[in-house]
């Protein structure tokens, strides 16, 4: 199970890369195993600014779809368009082209609610 060091999580499986006051958001690898062959991200909320823990978007698997809960208070102001053509990016590369949003933070102290990737691993039992 992959889970980077540098990387921050939720309970909801997405994870968080921060830098300065934007944040790089997907789903964790976990997610994506669990979730199964996706094949639609949808996000209707760029440039929109919503609270923590509101819903962002789906993902859409072949067997089910889930909803995208953002981490951090803010708004969204770019959604990953690759993702469009090619949302299989999430199931290949998670951390990587599979990322889905980055959000400008309005609350930087919400940072600190975040998980540890140590903390994420005791989560799922890695």
């Amino acid at each position: 199970m992959n889970i980077p060091t540098n990387l921050k999580y939720t309970k909801d499986h997405e994870w968080v890369l921060v830098d300065g006051d934007v944040a790089t958001v997907g789903i964790t690898d976990f997610a994506q195993k669990e979730l199964g062959d996706i094949v639609y991200v949808e996000v209707e909320t760029l440039d929109q600014t919503l609270d923590k823990d509101e819903v962002f978007g789906t993902v859409e698997a072949v067997k089910t779809v889930s909803d995208l809960f953002l981490p951090l208070s803010g708004e969204i102001i770019e959604f990953n368009d690759s993702l469009e053509s090619a949302p299989e990016k999430v199931n290949t590369d998670p951390y990587g082209d599979g990322w889905m949003v980055k959000v400008k933070i309005s609350d930087a102290s919400e940072v600190e609610t975040l998980l540890s990737s140590e903390d994420y691993k005791a989560l799922i039992g890695a």
